[in-house]
């Protein structure tokens, strides 16, 4: 048996039992074997061989453990308005793009509100929104997912009422007399305003192609969608994406899903149930034991502890990995709650998620890693966040925010991820957000929190791989598993952290074939 592929330099596998290597090989979609050196791949190598001297470094294939691959593809094609602030910078870029698009769509939607980051922006009325768009639907959307707003065109085209009642999980914003006043909170609220911009949308195969293409550039080879609505099935069949997905379906009043647990392949698999216990800190609904400093103000849960372990059991009864979104540290102990309730108080094997875990305390993660749940973190939250945390909240909160380090410290198996398209999925740029701590403006926010840079390579890697049931096909170079591999132009572990965001991803590779990148030579 030969090899088509030997990839021969600076190789880290993110395998344990054999954790470098100097040469690899690959023969069709799978990773071969590996070795010291090629002479010790000699025999593998035939005259259809390719060798190619790598410079940089080999890696597994990135993963993005908590993404909206679909979200993103969406946001970002041309049919939406992307004024999110890793795009633009000031209100008023903000304010003229919206301006613009009102002026020459028939349909405006924008995705990307941030007042927090986006100094200036006025408060988005309902009277503001009619003003701005008098005749035609306009919906904006936060730059969280957690909230949007919209207009009264928009309204009536949504088939809403001025006293459409609030469905479980979701509220809308009301005015003085209780009629809706333009803005909905929470997915549950937020898709009764967008769901029907979806309806008779069949060629999305271009915008799906763009943002495997987007991923793979950045060396991630499985991505998850965390939103992910049945009704979109389709638009996913026949497309030749190049990037692994992994689908959490919204959990809905039925309580139940038509697919059942792992239907799909490799490729594309569904595999869990996304629920959210609380919003976002930044439109104000952080479910958390420390209030917002400006109001003294804290909130409940999205849920009561009955109605979310109601759909907890369900779902789980039916054999589904369970992802639960978890801001503030009272939503956090409420989830943990629901879970040991469900479980009787025994470890679980299903790898039952907590998302975001951003406030979660030192006991909070001792415990969920006694039930066997594990988390998934943000640290872009301290790179483009990190000041606003402070003002928020005061520096106490802001310096334990995404405590990556004391998750690690229990034992727990963590991912690291950027909520595309919050921010873009980067896992070079989370790495060394990770390690450092240090936000865009290089002030650093909870230096003890850090973590090495091999943990943070992990997270993006096996570690991440496993939460999302896909450790045993990829997450690292082990010979049988595909041979997703992303080539880089340096190794991580030998530079300064604080120069990893500025490596380049030369290559990727899916399954053994190159994706991304000018071909190795």
């Amino acid at each position: 048996m030969t090899a088509d592929l030997v990839l021969r330099g600076r190789i880290i596998t993110m395998d344990d039992a054999r954790p470098t290597a100097g040469a690899l090989a690959v023969r069709g979609d799978r990773v071969l074997a590996l070795g010291d050196d090629l002479a010790e791949l000699a025999g593998l190598c035939g005259p259809g061989t390719r060798v190619v001297d790598v410079d940089g470094c080999v890696l597994p294939g990135f993963v993005e453990a908590h993404g909206h691959f679909l979200g993103d593809a969406t946001v970002q094609s041309p049919a939406l308005v992307d004024i999110r602030p890793v795009v633009l910078d000031t209100a008023d870029e903000v304010l003229a793009a919206i301006r613009e698009a009102v002026a020459t769509r028939p349909v405006t939607v924008c995705n990307g509100w941030e007042p927090l980051l986006q100094k200036g922006l006025p408060e988005p009325t309902l009277s503001w929104l009619d003003e701005l768009a008098p005749t035609t639907p306009l919906i904006i959307m936060h730059n969280s997912g957690h909230a949007v707003f919209f207009n009264s065109v928009a309204m009536r085209q949504a088939g809403l009422t001025p006293t459409t009642p609030d469905p479980p999980g979701g509220r809308f914003s009301r005015d003085a007399a209780s009629e809706l006043a333009g803005a909905a909170y929470e997915p549950a609220a937020i898709s009764m305003v967008t769901r029907h911009l979806s309806e008779g949308v069949t060629d999305v195969a271009p915008a799906l192609l763009a943002e495997s293409a987007r991923v793979n550039a950045r060396g991630v080879t499985m991505m998850s969608e965390m939103a992910f609505d049945p009704q979109a099935r389709p638009l996913l069949e026949n497309v030749p994406l190049t990037t692994r997905l992994r689908l959490y379906e919204v959990s809905t009043s039925a309580l139940r899903s038509d697919a059942a647990p792992g239907m799909g392949d490799d490729m594309i698999r569904q595999i869990g149930i996304k629920t959210w216990a609380d919003g976002s800190p930044w439109t104000g609904n952080l479910a958390a034991s420390f209030p917002y400093l400006s109001t003294g103000e804290r909130h409940a849960p999205n849920y009561s502890d009955e109605e979310l372990l109601e759909i907890s059991r369900a779902y789980y009864a039916e054999g589904w990995q369970l992802a639960c979104h978890a801001n503030g540290d009272d939503a956090v102990q409420q989830v943990l709650d629901v879970w040991e309730e469900m479980l009787g108080g025994r470890r679980d094997d299903r790898r039952l998620r907590i998302e975001h875990a951003s406030s979660m305390r030192p006991e909070q993660f001792r415990r969920a890693h006694a039930l066997g749940v594990t988390c998934s973190l943000f640290p872009d939250h301290i790179y483009y966040w990190g000041e606003v945390l402070d003002e928020l909240f005061g520096p106490d909160v802001a310096g334990r925010w995404a405590p990556i380090g004391t998750a690690l410290s229990t034992g727990m198996r963590v991912s690291l991820h950027n909520d595309s398209p919050v921010t873009p999925a980067n896992p070079l740029h989370n790495i060394a957000v990770a390690a450092t701590r240090t936000s865009r403006r290089g002030r650093a926010y909870g230096t003890a929190e850090r973590i090495g840079v091999l943990q943070a390579l992990r997270a993006q890697t096996i570690d991440a791989a496993w939460q999302l049931h896909a450790d045993d096909v990829t997450g690292s170079l082990t010979p049988g598993k595909y041979a997703d591999i992303a080539v880089v132009s340096a190794d991580p572990t030998r530079i300064p952290p604080e120069e990893i965001e500025n490596l380049t991803v030369d290559a990727t590779f899916l399954a053994g074939r190159q994706v991304h990148g000018d071909p190795l030579e």
